[in-house]
């Protein structure tokens, strides 16, 4: 997995390695593993690749937790909808995406 690149892509912002971002990732503090899973939902140019770092029941409880914020709305909420069909073979939400017989 290529934790520079999530670094650089979801965590300019922060001061965080890619080191720490593996151990967080694969650790068992909920919080942290909550702010890396949103950075990446948010920022990742190959999303479910970077979500793929999260072990399935993990994922499925942020994906499940996350609050759709205010700001960039629409584009978040369906990013989270393409990872929820991806990992959790949920029902796709985005119309122009959903195939038409």
């Amino acid at each position: 997995m290529d934790y520079k690149r999530i670094q650089k892509e979801c965590f300019w912002d922060m001061d965080i390695t890619a080191l720490e971002i593996k151990g967080i990732v694969h650790g068992k503090e909920k919080r942290m593993k909550k702010i890396i899973f949103e950075k990446i939902l948010l920022n990742s140019s190959k999303v479910f690749l970077d979500l793929k770092l999260f072990k399935t029941d993990d994922l499925e409880e942020l994906l499940n937790n996350f609050k759709i914020p205010k700001f960039n709305r629409e584009y978040i909420r369906r990013r989270k909808n393409l990872a929820e069909v991806y990992f959790l073979d949920k029902e796709l939400l985005i119309d122009e995406l959903k195939w038409v017989i």
